[in-house]
């Protein structure tokens, strides 16, 4: 496990199905380069298919999931009549398994121009090619056992789930994607077996001219993007089925007919959207030591498309079928300087971004209960970052270095209109400040030899995990302390101790509550040891 449970104790968590992952990815880039005339041309192209299998504990689901009694109690608790509830529940150990497969193709070109020239540019062409396919089957292990009202154990004990009727399956032809059409193991209650596309297709260029040579620049650039993103399967689900001698299919969701095109639900076919986004800077250089610049650029993140899409919420709110693209815009000005006849270097900058359309994941189970996302927030963030490093002359063999940041965050405009999301709250993971500083001092031993020491102390403050008021936590502020030592010989090899984490801090990283109950990722405890390596 990655997580555990603050009300349990350190890095203790209750879990009631085995989890396991099974991950395995291959990687394969290449890259040519060469001369078209006066241009220098670069093509660079990559492969990545990664599968996984793993099966995750889903028992937290009984927190939030309002039906749940009924498919793990017998039909007389959960539908008594006129009599009082009678009968048995079963224990809610609930778990998912999951076979993922993930293949992505990328290829960009591009060419540059004499860089020795006053007036240089580079310019070329993007495209990329994901799919992804998902089965996942919730199992409910008590819905085998669960009294239906004719008497009989389980849900639809002589006909599982299929997903013929929900894809639309007709003999051997199948209009939508499925990768298996049932029947589904036993106990499995909820079936999602989906794949999605994304198609992106870039073309971009740059120009640099040099106003005043080696002192003042100016850089112009733009990116023409149009994106494609469909999704399509079937989500297939057990209500109705309780005594069934037969699958009722009747609470599926075809959702390669939802989002298929002249659909009659009012959906769009695809999430596309096409635009150009811009850059700008301004580099001054004063001086061989000194650098400053300016920068203005624009940003965005690929739409996406909801199966809950149509689910109604308070307010007149309705989930969509289609989440667009957030953008963002960035204005930075900052420095680059080496000072102290070199002994300091401070590189450094002061930003402020505007984000339109903030795109988040929101699970709330008065509006489905399914997660969805949706365009919810504008935001800004105003910082300032930097590192400095510093090798003083009058203390030879010693470096040190630091390195920090402070952000101020804030959600400007709610859009999502259901409570969800509060005008003025932080984003999520921003803490409003974080550093750390490293000293490394080196000496030279007999025959060549050098030794080591190098502490290391990291901080972060306090932060949020969403900006989802019902599904967020508040993560602790930490310090940590790190320390390393060791012999470097000139014969090539390395010997170093090391301690992470040294005063066994709980460092909280991560985390979530979009169950009602905290999980949190926290920091490796205390760990030694020792590392050998060798250079040859």
């Amino acid at each position: 496990m990655f997580f555990d449970d603050p009300d349990l104790g350190d890095y203790e968590i209750e879990r009631f199905a085995q989890d396991s992952l099974e991950d395995e990815f291959h990687n394969t880039a290449w890259t040519v380069d060469g001369r078209i005339g006066e241009l220098q041309a670069v093509y660079t192209g990559a492969y990545t298919e990664r599968t996984s299998e793993q099966t995750v504990d889903y028992t937290d689901y009984l927190f939030v999931g309002q039906y749940l009694p009924y498919y793990i109690c017998d039909g007389s608790v959960t539908y008594p009549g006129a009599g009082a509830p009678s009968g048995t529940c079963q224990a809610p150990n609930l778990f998912v398994t999951s076979e993922t497969e993930t293949k992505v193709s990328t290829h960009e070109l591009r060419f540059t121009t004499d860089a020795s020239r006053r007036v240089k540019a580079t310019f070329g062409a993007f495209y990329s090619d994901l799919e992804l396919t998902e089965l996942n089957d919730f199992t409910y292990p008590g819905s085998t056992q669960a009294i239906g009202f004719n008497g009989e154990a389980g849900f639809a004990p002589n006909f599982p789930l299929t997903n013929t009727t929900v894809t639309g399956l007709v003999g051997n032809a199948a209009p939508g994607y499925f990768s298996d059409p049932g029947p589904f193991p036993e106990g499995v209650i909820f079936r999602n077996d989906i794949r999605r596309t994304d198609q992106q297709t870039g073309l971009f260029g740059e120009v640099t001219f040099d106003v005043v040579p080696d002192k003042l620049a100016i850089t112009g650039g733009l990116r023409w993007y149009d994106i494609e993103v469909d999704f399509e399967g079937s989500a297939n689900a057990s209500f109705g089925n309780l005594g069934q001698t037969a699958d009722s299919q009747g609470f599926g969701t075809n959702i390669s007919a939802q989002f298929a095109p002249g659909n009659t639900v009012g959906a769009p076919d695809t999430a596309s959207t096409d635009g150009v986004i811009y850059k700008g800077t301004v580099t001054y250089t004063p001086t061989s030591d000194l650098l400053f610049f300016a920068t203005y650029s624009e940003g965005f993140r690929p739409g996406l498309l909801n199966r809950p899409g149509g689910a109604s919420g308070p307010n007149g709110f309705t989930v969509p079928f289609a989440v667009d693209t957030d953008e963002m815009k960035n204005y930075e000005l900052g420095w680059k300087l080496d000072m102290l006849d070199n002994q300091l270097r401070f590189n450094g900058s002061v930003f402020y971004n505007e984000i339109e359309g903030l795109q988040t994941t929101i699970f709330d189970p008065s509006i489905t209960n399914l997660f969805f996302s949706d365009n919810a927030a504008n935001a800004e963030v105003t910082g300032i970052e930097g590192d400095l490093t510093y090798a003083p002359v009058s203390f030879t063999g010693l470096t040190v270095s630091a390195a920090f940041s402070m952000l101020d965050t804030e959600v400007t405009d709610v859009l999502t209109p259901t409570g969800d999301v509060v005008q003025g709250s932080p984003l999520a993971f921003a803490p409003e400040f974080q550093g750390n500083i490293l000293a490394r001092y080196e000496w030279d031993l007999d025959g060549g030899n050098v030794a080591h020491i190098q502490p290391q102390l990291v901080h972060s403050a306090e932060a949020f995990t969403d900006i989802i008021e019902i599904n967020k936590i508040e993560l602790d502020s930490w310090t940590t302390l790190g320390l390393r030592a060791g012999v470097t010989s000139a014969a090539g090899w390395t010997a170093e101790v090391f301690a992470d984490n040294l005063t066994n801090e709980r460092a909280e990283l991560s985390g979530n509550f979009v169950f009602d109950r905290p999980r949190v990722t926290v920091m490796r405890p205390r760990t030694v040891g020792v590392r050998f390596s060798y250079s040859y």
